[in-house]
């Protein structure tokens, strides 16, 4: 979740926040020249005054120096941006998963919009069986007029090289890199990876995906069901999204099936604006609360209690009204590439509605992070123009109506049902696995084969979503008042 969102300009407001050292190290800030100077004492400014975990590291009270001297020599002492930003991180790959900074904010900022660089063929990376260093690539999904479409690439093609080489644990994270490469084709029967000898050239090329994959309202055993496949939570797409909820109600959708398998998450409001077309009947009540460090937190609870309350909407961020379903169940598809935003829908949700959890356990994201510039506020206008560094920090915790949080482990499913690599399904088809264990529970129909029960248990490695910058994030992008801090 972000404050500071770079998803729309229109609700993007200057949080400014003043620290004690703030005219001094105006005068500061060039250093005769060293740029890397300028960009280590932006990064200890900022996290002291959005990091969520800020009491936690010693370097970032705000009585830690007791001059500005001080507090540049400490900042000029670290060898490169990184290397202070990741000192200042608390417990980094246990507490602190998410953070991190990025020396391209360009290049974050269209990926928060959905534009990247892509070939169409998103997919998943999963170690052979009985291997811990082989991996080979299954496909999850092909984005439409894609060089993945044009090849005719399909959800559950297997491969395992790249421009002829292997894909193991050393190599996967720069194969995929080129704007072209080649792929290597194979089949996997539940316990074996054997190459066919074909092989399909792919073509990067700047793309807007849609997340709106499949919107779909199956007749089954009498019953309108809605199967909404939702690949992130982009802001720009709301209106589509909303568009796609006045078809479900259109058509009469008793039941939702919300397929968030492959979700990262991304836009908070928009995580909100689904759970409210879902339902319809809370607009107004509580759907989470946000948790600051205590200097936030004590700003807001003392000049606006009611800005650390999210609740239950009745319209876009553009005004629209929200086409909702007012359902009392709804059965969410998961797997533990779905994250953050993904799992506030569930979080917050679940107080209130009856939430079937069909899939994996979810990523354990319950935080939120903001883009912080190098910018008297930390906001993008006015940001310094000699480096393009920003950074993406913790900035809070979210909690549900009824106090559920800090589910590092993820959400565990209701019925836990991993995906077979070796019979993924179609999208959309009523019998594919989760979809069809969805359906079963809402209607007894008995689709879909019998779930997999034997063979070996694969691990997934990664995917092309997990390789870039911004995955797994919560964009917290709802309206902030200007405040003045006077963290001493």
């Amino acid at each position: 979740m972000r404050k500071l969102s770079l998803l729309s300009a229109a609700v993007l407001l200057v949080f400014t926040t003043v620290a004690c050292f703030e005219d001094q190290d105006d005068n500061l800030t060039n250093n005769n020249g060293n740029v890397a100077f300028t960009i280590n004492d932006f990064i200890w400014n900022g996290l002291n005054a959005f990091y969520l975990y800020k009491d936690d590291v010693p370097n970032l009270a705000n009585d830690r120096f007791a001059t500005v001297e001080e507090k540049s020599a400490f900042t000029a002492s670290y060898p490169s941006p990184e290397a202070i930003f990741d000192d200042l991180l608390f417990q980094p790959g246990t507490i602190d998963r998410f953070s991190f900074l990025v020396d391209d904010y360009i290049a974050l900022e269209q990926q928060f919009q959905g534009v990247t660089k892509n070939n169409g063929m998103e997919f998943g990376l999963v170690f052979y069986p009985d291997s811990d260093f082989e991996i080979f690539g299954y496909v999850r999904y092909v984005l439409p007029g894609t060089s993945a479409e044009t090849e005719g690439l399909t959800r559950g093609v297997i491969f395992n090289t790249v421009n002829g080489q292997q894909i193991n644990n050393d190599n996967f994270r720069g194969l995929f890199s080129a704007d072209s490469y080649t792929i290597g084709l194979a089949t996997f029967d539940g316990t074996s990876v054997t190459p066919t000898g074909a092989e399909v050239t792919l073509t990067k090329v700047e793309y807007t995906e849609n997340p709106i994959l499949v919107a779909e309202t199956l007749n089954v055993s009498g019953q309108n069901i809605g199967y909404l496949m939702y690949n992130g939570f982009t802001a720009n797409f709301d209106e589509q999204l909303n568009d796609a909820f006045g078809q479900f109600a259109a058509n009469g959708v008793t039941d939702l099936v919300l397929d968030l398998r492959y979700n990262p998450g991304g836009s908070v409001l928009s995580a909100i604006s689904l759970s409210s077309m879902i339902t319809g009947q809370f607009t107004g009540e509580i759907f989470t609360t946000e948790q600051w460090n205590s200097d936030n937190q004590a700003f807001f609870e003392a000049n606006d209690p009611e800005r650390l309350v999210n609740r239950f909407r009745n319209d876009t961020r553009n005004g629209t009204s929200l086409n909702s379903l007012n359902l009392t169940n709804v059965y969410i598809l998961t797997t533990r590439r779905s994250a953050s935003a993904s799992e506030l829908v569930i979080n917050g949700l679940d107080p209130w509605i009856n939430v079937v959890q069909i899939g994996g356990t979810t990523t354990g994201k319950f935080t939120a992070s903001t883009t912080l510039y190098d910018s008297e506020n930390f906001g993008r206008t006015g940001a310094n123009p000699d480096h393009t560094y920003a950074m993406q920090p913790l900035i809070l915790k979210s909690i549900n109506a009824n106090g559920v949080t800090d589910y590092f482990d993820g959400l565990v499913p209701d019925t836990l049902l991993p995906e077979d690599y070796s019979n993924l399904g179609i999208l959309g088809d009523v019998n594919e696995p989760l979809l069809a264990e969805a359906l079963n529970q809402i209607t007894g129909a008995g689709f879909g084969a019998a779930p997999k029960t034997s063979g070996p248990e694969l691990k997934e490695v990664s995917g092309r979503k997990e390789q870039l910058p911004f995955f797994n994030e919560m964009i917290y992008d709802l309206p902030l008042p200007e405040f003045t801090g006077n963290f001493k």
